[in-house]
Formats: C-alpha cells, structure tokens, sequence
C-alpha cells in the first residue's frame, strides 16, 4: 500500500513520516530522520498522548509502531476512513479481527491473541465513550461483505455488527458497489483521515493527518496540500457508494447469505 499511494500522491518535498517500530522510523527526502521530533506533527502528537494511553496495558503485543496510530486516534475528533478489503478495526467483532490476526501470526501464542483481541475490541470504546465519542464516517468496498473472513458464523456476526453499529448517530457507514466502477479508492487504496479539536478561537489545535497502513509500517501525511487531494479522494470515494440505508439494506442482505449458507 504504501508504494501505490506514494506513487500516486507523493511528490519530492512530501512530509512523509513511516513508522515501523524498527529503530528510526524512515527517512525524509533529504536524509533527515522523519521521526524525529522537529518532523512530523502528527508523532509529535502522537508522543504526548502515548504517555497516558490506556494501551500500555497491553505491553509487547501492541504491534511495532502501532501505538502511535493509535495515540493519534485517541485524541482525534472525527475519522473517515475508506477500505477495500476488511472491515475497519473500530468496527471489527472479537471473531473477525481474531480470524485476520491468527491469518498474520499463525504462530503467535492463544494468550498473546487473546490479548489483541481485547486489545482491539478495547479500542472501540472510542465510538461509545461518554465524552466526545469519535465521528466516524467509514466507506467499505463491497469485497469487503464478500470475502469470507473466518467462516459463513463469523462474516455473518460481522455484517450484522456493522448494521448495528451504524444506528449510532456519531457512525455512519456507506458501501461502494462493484457497479460503481473506476473511483479515486482504486487509486489510494485505504486510508484514514483523522481531524483533531478545534482551539477555542475555530483554529485547528492540531493538523488534520492522513493514515496509510502498510504490511510493515504505516504512512502518516499531514501537508495541506497532501490533505486536500484525500479529502478530495474521500469526497469521490463517497459520491461512488450507496446512501446509507442502501447500503444497510446490502449490508443486512449479504449477512443474511452468509447465514443461509
């Protein structure tokens, strides 16, 4: 992921932050080491609030790099993230994030994926806490209701979750069907675009950053005018998809094949 969207949004000054947990995080275009400290709002927000985070419980079995995503997530305000292939964690049941991360680790130890599991279902708390519960806007590829992910009980549970969890009115989820065709989210692949408080005077407390997972580090942008071509991608990507009781309707009609069988 991390080459196609450098490919197609990256350009010689891109303020291009890599985190893999290895050591030192990446370079930057000219050498400098993007993780540190003058690079990089995003980590450096991302450091103040890993101090007090709540997933230090969870210790070595954070995946390397992974807790500064998810700093970043606890302070944001609003997510919007589009998926071409699996269901967004924050949305995830027990079952199917336990089925991806097994499918990662074959080797990994009951207890250790015992502990991502909760690790990862504790992480949804973002979306019910009783102050300033996240916004998150999420548009699924219709291949992510298709492909079966730990079994017809587990895909079924799944879509039935997501049905669930967009009554909420801080959740609102979208589908892009097949039909749709060409869209800007064949290009990007997925991202997250997370958006943090506004100051009291409307100014942005922190810059808005976009979040490209990749299979062994994760790619944060937060330039404007790298911001603006995902906003604008975004705005695309949802333009491409259903409304959202059409998309509940495919959501509910899908989950009911899984469990005819």
């Amino acid at each position: 992921m991390q080459q196609g969207v450098s490919a197609h949004f990256g350009d010689a000054g891109a303020d291009v932050v890599y985190v893999d947990g290895a050591g030192p995080v990446g370079e930057g275009p000219g050498g400098e080491q993007a993780g540190t400290p003058d690079r990089g709002p995003a980590v450096g927000l991302a450091k103040e609030t890993k101090a007090r985070g709540w997933w230090h419980a969870y210790g070595e079995v954070i995946p390397d790099g992974f807790d500064v995503y998810v700093g970043l997530e606890d302070a944001a305000w609003k997510a919007s993230t589009y998926e071409s292939d699996l269901v967004p964690g924050l949305l995830q049941t027990a079952g199917y994030a336990r089925a991806i991360m097994r499918a990662d680790q074959p080797d990994i130890s009951e207890e250790d994926l015992d502990r991502r599991v909760r690790l990862r279902t504790d992480q949804q708390a973002l979306l019910t806490r009783v102050t300033r519960p996240l916004e998150f806007e999420a548009v699924l590829g219709e291949a992510v209701l298709r492909r079966s992910i730990g079994g017809r009980e587990v895909m079924a549970e799944q879509l039935a979750h997501l049905v669930y969890v967009a009554e909420r009115p801080n959740v609102t989820l979208r589908v892009v069907p097949f039909a749709a065709g060409m869209h800007p989210g064949v290009l990007t692949g997925a991202f997250v675009l997370l958006r943090f408080p506004l100051n009291g005077d409307g100014s942005e407390s922190e810059p808005p950053t976009v979040y490209a997972d990749g299979y062994t580090g994760g790619l944060y942008l937060d330039k404007p005018h790298e911001i603006e071509q995902y906003d604008r991608a975004f705005r695309g990507i949802r333009e491409a998809a259903h409304d959202e009781q059409a998309s509940l309707r495919l959501l509910a009609e899908v989950a009911g094949s899984y469990e005819k069988g």
